[in-house]
């Protein structure tokens, strides 16, 4: 190992670049659709023993830098697929959105392997800063939480733990026993106790297979529109039609949900078609959503309608993607025709405020998630306890390979975090109902329209991180870095 060590960091630097980033593209196997955890670990213990031995703090940058770019390029490989929707207008941006996205969210890693190699705190400090730089990617700039260390876990029973330690803390999980296996690479016998751990974790934390529940029963309808057609005045009938005979056909629910910007037309202009759904849903609690405007602003919504098409509740976006549905630095851009994806006739959606929970007639109260909001775990917490959680999403911008795969798992993870089942439904994606200990307990998959009936699983009592959030996990990986560069300091 140390001679491998010495022949990439005395090598040519194209060739040190290389290896780190096929190094971090075999990381990022653990994430879905693949979700190979066990290469992840693999090459994470790899590189917590690589970087630490670059020779100088600039070199152990460099070194960070080029494992994160193959991790987010392999990761983050859907962020083209909003460009191509129309190729002729912006797929010239693809190949640079994916560039400048992964070798940006790089710059976390290589300043995490900076300051471990000014920290001198070796390869365990190497593990705490890069939990430390996962945390900071999901905060800064309005954060950036997808493709975590931590989502690697999502499919096995190790995510049971987010329930205590959330997404941060499953990361955590991750690098550690990832440098827990590069001690043992090195002879380190007592380093078999994170090996233990996670056996043991894995076997008391399994929740088994999900068990039949005698709940209310909720329709999730998917249309499966392609992107390219949703906003096609020759296609918008043929799509509602169809949503419209997967709402009425069968037995009635007790709820029935439509994906993100289901209605094609503005909230202050679609009483024809509201009246027609309400018609459709045969008085059941039906909740969509649609675009509004409000006092010369924009929002993305999710309404639900009762009986006779009345509003009962709006819901508007809070947290907006950025050029998705707005563009940071607006009038910079436009010069260079970059606009944001999401239609609006107002050249771009305002957020929300906050917002009381949504009460469904009888269910009980909602927390409302629309789409790009369900990455937050931090954010989907409420100060009311609610009974569910109703995402609705349209995951036809994020194309069929790993975007729509990602997005589910980290649905999951929310339903684990809060002890609530989660009602997800995508325009086209995957549909679910996710119980609250994140298993899927039924799906539309990807690329299908259907309508399926499902019963809503329980709630369960609220899970520690619900309460506590990330405040503890910060502490413990601020606490453990200065002891462990303190320690290492008086040993050298």
């Amino acid at each position: 190992m140390g001679r491998f060590a010495s022949w990439l960091h005395d090598g040519p630097r194209l060739r040190r670049g290389f290896v780190l980033a096929m190094l971090g593209a075999v990381a990022g196997l653990g994430q879905a659709p693949f979700s190979l955890w066990w290469a992840s670990v693999a090459a994470l213990a790899l590189a917590l023993f690589l970087i630490p031995a670059a020779p100088t703090p600039r070199r152990s940058f460099g070194a960070g830098w080029a494992f994160g770019l193959g991790y987010f390029a392999l990761s983050l490989r859907w962020i083209v697929e909003p460009f191509l929707v129309d190729v002729a207008a912006t797929g010239w941006m693809a190949p640079f959105a994916m560039i400048l996205m992964a070798s940006g969210a790089a710059l976390f890693w290589g300043t995490a392997s900076w300051l471990a190699a000014r920290l001198r705190s070796g390869a365990l400090g190497l593990a705490l800063t890069l939990t430390l730089a996962e945390i900071t990617r999901s905060l800064i700039l309005t954060g950036f939480p997808w493709a975590l260390i931590g989502h690697v876990w999502v499919d096995t029973p190790i995510a049971q733990a987010a329930a205590f330690v959330g997404p941060h803390g499953l990361t955590l999980i991750a690098v550690i026993f990832a440098w827990s296996l590069s001690m043992l690479a090195q002879r380190r016998w007592w380093a078999m106790v994170g090996p233990a751990l996670i056996a043991a974790g894995w076997v008391t934390l399994a929740p088994g297979a999900a068990p039949s529940y005698d709940g209310p029963m909720v329709r999730l309808v998917q249309p499966n529109v392609p992107q390219d057609e949703k906003w096609d005045p020759d296609r918008r009938e043929f799509y509602f039609d169809r949503l419209l005979q997967m709402t009425g056909a069968g037995d009635r629910p007790d709820l029935i949900v439509w994906p993100e910007t289901a209605i094609p037309t503005l909230l202050d202009f679609a009483q024809p078609q509201l009246d027609l759904v309400a018609e459709a849903a045969g008085g059941v609690p039906l909740i969509t959503g649609i675009n509004r405007s409000n006092a010369r602003r924009y929002h993305n919504s999710f309404i639900l309608l009762g009986q006779g098409a009345a509003i009962q509740r709006i819901y508007d976006k809070a947290h907006l993607a950025p050029f998705g549905e707005y563009i940071p630095f607006g009038e910079f851009f436009a010069r260079f025709g970059i606009r944001q994806f999401a239609p609006s006739a107002g050249g771009g959606f305002s957020p929300g405020g906050v917002q009381p929970l949504v009460d469904i007639p009888g269910i009980g109260p909602a927390r409302a998630l629309i789409c790009y909001e369900g990455i937050f775990a931090e954010e989907v917490g409420h100060t009311d306890r609610a009974r569910l959680m109703v995402l609705i999403t349209n995951d036809a911008w994020f194309g069929t390979a790993a975007g729509p795969f990602q997005h589910l798992a980290q649905a999951q993870l929310r339903a684990i975090e809060q002890g609530l089942p989660m009602v997800r439904v995508a325009n086209t994606g995957i549909s679910a109902m996710i119980d609250a200990q994140g298993r899927i307990t039924a799906m539309v998959p990807l690329g299908q329209a259907d309508a399926l009936d499902v019963p809503l699983p329980p709630a369960l009592d609220v899970p520690l991180y619900a309460r506590m959030g990330d405040i503890p996990v910060i502490l413990l990986v601020i606490l453990s870095l200065a002891a462990t560069s303190r320690a290492l300091r008086r040993i050298s």
